[in-house]
């Protein structure tokens, strides 16, 4: 039990160096690596265009659905960095799952609910597209996860039972305890976690990754813009924890996303 997880298998055949990074630096936040992409948009707005015409209005692809698209194929290339450190020991995990955030309803000051997908490296671009705006729509009626329900239970409790409970739960799971169930719906154990920004006009910040769960990457997607030579351009900068790879692997995987995205035709 203490040596096996159900999201991951223990990698084995590291250097000396990366098997010791994680008692050198034993937080998420002690070995970050910030990283920026500029991302041209023109081919995938017009990509967008002919694709949308083809579908209903209540469904249309959006440049986020894009974008996910381009993660998700692009971690699934180079699935270094869909790793984790727990236990002081690095793990590959067993599937590929992005979590974001979106807004319960299309209004200002509407509450933000948070999706997190498993994406097959198999699945077409419009059944990922289908299947993110099904999830939406329910989370949107009001749809509750197993995390939703306890995050709600655990508030009706005194400050310090909430604070002994996560730290609990953290302490299980470096000792590979939790289970599937408990690991499943819980948003901070994900390949990669995005903020969207830019849909509600701000720039693309960095963010912390979280010392519970298992994310080793967040990326913050800004709002759009023009450069002096009249290319529409959007930035996503990126936090990620440098122990799951070197930072040579992981900028060769984000610069193969901003490939894919400024070149949509791939991503069918």
């Amino acid at each position: 039990m203490f040596f096996t997880r159900p999201d991951g298998e223990r990698i084995r055949d590291l250097s000396r160096m990366r098997r010791f990074m994680p008692f050198i630096s034993p937080r998420r936040n002690d070995s970050l690596v910030l990283y920026q992409t500029e991302i041209e948009l023109d081919s995938a707005k017009a990509f967008l265009a002919e694709m949308n015409s083809r579908r209903p209005e209540d469904a249309q692809v959006t440049l986020f659905h894009l974008y996910l698209r381009s993660a998700a194929l692009a971690i699934h290339e180079r699935p270094g960095i869909n790793r984790f450190v727990v236990g002081s020991r690095l793990w590959q995990r067993n599937h590929l799952a992005i979590t974001f955030s979106a807004k319960q309803e299309l209004l200002d000051g509407a509450p933000v609910v948070t999706v997190k997908r498993i994406f097959l490296e198999d699945e077409s671009l419009e059944e990922m597209v289908d299947g993110i705006l099904e999830i939406l729509a329910a989370r949107r009626k009001g749809q509750q996860n197993r995390s939703d329900k306890e995050m709600k239970l655990a508030l009706e409790f005194p400050p310090f039972v909430v604070r002994a409970s996560v730290w609990l739960l953290d302490r299980a799971n470096h000792l590979n305890l939790l289970t599937k169930r408990m690991i499943e719906e819980d948003p901070l154990f994900t390949s990669l976690f995005v903020a969207n920004l830019g849909s509600v006009g701000l720039g693309a910040g960095y963010h912390h990754l979280w010392e519970y769960g298992t994310c080793s990457m967040f990326g913050v997607i800004g709002g759009f813009g023009r450069r002096d030579d009249g290319v529409e351009v959007m930035n996503v900068n990126y936090s990620y924890d440098e122990r799951i790879e070197d930072g040579m692997y992981a900028g060769i995987a984000l610069e193969r996303l901003k490939e894919k995205l400024e070149n949509p035709e791939k991503l069918l």
